[in-house]
């Protein structure tokens, strides 16, 4: 599989800084629970006494957003509404030990970080604007088609597994106790975003990794260098 961003992503957002990762070896048995309560808890200490809004790595998604015509008040990028959740309820939601992760460590950073089921990804997956004739499957199994123009992420056989770019994934490829390998995928505009995203990819690369996970295809992508090949190892 080949990941990457479509020439006119980088081209509107020449800023972008994305990282991935891909992990196999996954179960719903990982034993990250204490690295997850280690991110939890730097994420409480960045919003005390501030608001998730007031985040630079939140700040240039809302930027972000609003060029692509979205209100940023009423469609939010992945990290600032799990920061908004964290900050009214004071904790996430546990739903697999590897989605439990990656959302603290996303709140942590305040990055959005996309964690995709590998095996329900038809040939390639890229970034790009919307044709329409994609079909996204919502969490309650419902089909919808992305209007045109939208940044999703779309496979070879036209699956939308993510809409208004980090706004939300598709239930089509969530990860479940199932899950063998996953893609992960986090992306940032802000102005450090070259440090803070390695960081990040990083961290959870060395935390699965000691789960006993095999972890391949840790890259920051870059204009000059916007895709990379993934796959099962051999």
């Amino acid at each position: 599989m080949k990941f990457q961003h479509a020439a006119a992503i980088w081209r509107d957002f020449p800023e972008l800084v994305p990282g991935i990762l891909f992990a196999e070896g996954i179960t719903a048995r990982l034993p990250t629970a204490a690295r997850t309560a280690e991110f939890t808890e730097a994420a409480r200490s960045r919003l005390a006494g501030v608001t998730e809004s007031e985040l630079p790595e939140i700040a240039a998604w809302r930027r972000t957003f609003s060029r692509m015509g979205l209100k940023p008040t009423q469609y939010r990028c992945a990290a600032e509404s799990l920061l908004r959740r964290f900050r009214k309820d004071g904790a996430l939601p546990g739903l697999h030990p590897l989605v439990d992760l990656c959302n603290a460590a996303s709140i942590a950073f305040a990055i959005p970080v996309a964690v995709f089921d590998a095996g329900q990804i038809a040939g390639d997956l890229q970034v790009c604007y919307a044709t329409g004739d994609e079909e996204y499957l919502t969490f309650s199994g419902q089909a919808e088609h992305p209007a045109p123009g939208e940044v999703i992420f779309a496979d070879g056989a036209g699956r939308a597994h993510a809409r208004r770019w980090s706004n939300r994934q598709s239930g089509r490829s969530a990860v479940r106790d199932q899950t063998p390998a996953a893609l992960i995928v986090a992306e940032a505009l802000h102005a450090s975003a070259p440090a803070d995203v390695p960081a990040l990819i990083s961290a959870l690369a060395g935390e699965l990794t000691a789960a006993g996970c095999r972890v391949s295809a840790v890259t920051v992508l870059t204009q000059s260098t916007p895709a990379c090949t993934i796959g099962p190892s051999p």
